[in-house]
């Protein structure tokens, strides 16, 4: 018998991802550490825009409104850089129906924030260099500044990036695209507003940061095949300012310049055995549309309550394989659309194509104007279209979508759907009014709490349901418009169990 692990889940990676993830495991009671091989958190903008599922997936925490004080909604993002229509989120079916500009380096600032309220420790300067699994558990040896530690985890997750020690480690394969094309990026603490609007008009990136700064993206097409390990000077930077739109924008000493590339990659499986992948370690693509980090943000969140479950022992037979099934078809989604996305950017740039090129974004731009065409897109943008399949074809049409927010009555007033998920349990509303409830329409066992409500907000997607399962990262597990006791009943206690079987298994051998 193996001795105690150190920790039940070891997090490798304190970006975004990695750090949500283990705010989620703590929420749960899981014992985890968080390990990252740099000195200190980013202090860089790097990526700076939460979309409206990653602010809703906030919000299921009670965690959004510190996001919120710290940035600066915008009712759309771009699709893609050329096109001068943008997508429009406020049409979205959410309370949070805009993007926040907030840099990566402040939202991992929150995020830790969190996690060390939650009793997470976060041991920077500490590199994992090895790891081996067995049916048990993981070992990883970690590099820190009194040397080499072994440290024994039930689990591990790799969030350390797009060339995550962790994945090639475990070695899962990383397939996809080499770099063909970059783009340079600065953030500014001075420019000039008019100058801006011009450079917006001739296809360069404008976005005004917090603290006085400005942010550009710049395309430029005589820099396009510079390799992305190749640092960027600002002489370069105005340059190519000035060849995109005939202004430097009086840009002087840059906050931060880099260039990136677009290779594409997704890794061919999120799980092998007891080492699981998010972020960026699963995922790389060009930042067309802002949704690497807040894919990766959704990821962990899919993660965090499956793995809780398979430690705490409540996992049913599979729940942990489908992490990959359901995130992984979604990177792939992702990776999909970002390649068609960088072709709108890369094409008007290449003087084969010239007018057609032109052409082909003034299409796309009409399409924008269109209600629907936009809705579609900033659907999948958002990650608000985000649908988990559930394998029966006599499911209700809900079932696997996001629980819509909807306004609530209980036996003590008001509330939003996504109040009763603060805790990260699953929640069982009953929506007749029916059902087990104590003075405040709820109650709590094991992983699920049991609310009966009544609905004083309307919405089609609920399609006369009188029950619903929700799962802790606000997906609908199960859903039925049964009202006789006996047939529902039976309904929900199959449901439960392919949920959250206490007896169950996940399949990668005993539990700790």
């Amino acid at each position: 018998m193996r001795a105690r692990p150190d920790t039940e889940v070891l997090v490798v990676g304190a970006g975004p991802a990695g750090l949500l993830l283990a705010c989620e495991l703590a929420l749960a009671g899981v014992r985890t550490a968080v390990v990252d091989k740099r000195v200190r958190a980013h202090r860089e903008s790097r990526a700076l825009n939460l979309h409206p599922r990653s602010l809703e997936l906030l919000d299921l925490r009670g965690l959004a409104d510190r996001f919120l004080a710290a940035g600066r909604t915008v009712p759309g993002w771009q699709f893609a850089a050329p096109l001068k229509r943008p997508l429009d989120f406020t049409v979205l079916d959410t309370r949070h129906p805009y993007a926040l500009l907030l840099a990566q380096s402040r939202t991992e600032e929150l995020l830790a924030r969190r996690a060390e309220e939650l009793g997470v420790p976060i041991r920077r300067g500490h590199e994992a260099v090895a790891l081996r699994q067995d049916p048990d558990g993981v070992e990883a040896d970690v590099d820190g500044p009194d040397g080499r530690v072994t440290l024994r985890a039930a689990y591990a997750v790799g969030c350390d990036g797009g060339r995550s020690a962790v994945r090639q480690a475990a070695g899962i394969g990383f397939p996809g695209t080499d770099e063909s094309m970059t783009a340079v990026v600065g953030d500014f603490a001075t420019a000039d507003h008019d100058d801006n609007e011009r450079a917006r008009r001739h296809g360069v990136l404008v976005a005004r940061l917090e603290a006085g700064l400005t942010r550009y993206v710049v395309m430029d097409p005589l820099r396009l095949r510079v390799p992305s390990t190749e640092p960027v000077t600002l002489e370069e930077f105005r340059t190519s300012l000035r060849r995109a739109c005939g202004t430097d924008c009086g840009v002087g000493r840059p906050r931060w310049l880099s260039r990136f590339g677009n290779t594409t990659r997704l890794a061919e499986t999120y799980r092998r055995g007891r080492i699981l992948l998010a972020g960026d370690a699963a995922h790389i693509h060009f930042p067309v549309g802002a949704q690497g980090l807040n894919t990766g943000l959704q990821d962990a969140m899919n993660l965090g309550w499956k793995l809780a479950a398979a430690v705490r022992g409540w996992a049913p037979p599979g729940l942990l394989d489908t992490y990959h099934g359901e995130r992984h078809a979604v990177g792939r989604a992702v990776t999909t659309l970002t390649r068609a996305q960088t072709l709108l950017v890369e094409l008007p740039l290449t003087p084969a194509y010239g007018e057609s090129a032109t052409l082909l974004c003034e299409l796309f731009d009409a399409l924008l104007g269109i209600g629907d065409a936009n809705r579609h897109l900033a659907g999948r943008l958002s990650a608000l279209d985000t649908v988990y399949p559930s394998g029966d074809p006599a499911a209700h049409p809900l079932t696997g979508a996001r629980m819509p927010d909807i306004g609530l009555t209980t036996g003590q007033g008001a509330w939003y759907v996504h109040d009763f998920l603060r805790d990260g349990r699953f929640v069982l509303l009953h929506l007749d009014g029916e059902g087990d409830g104590d003075g405040h329409g709820h109650r709590t066992a094991g992983p699920v709490r049991t609310v009966r409500a009544e609905q004083y907000e309307e919405h089609p997607a609920l399609d006369g349901a009188t029950e619903v399962l929700i799962r802790p990262d606000g997906h609908v597990a199960w859903a039925t418009r049964t009202t006789g006791s006996r047939p529902r009943a039976a309904e929900r206690a199959r449901a439960l169990a392919a949920w959250t079987d206490a007896s169950g298994r996940d399949g990668a051998g005993p539990h700790p």
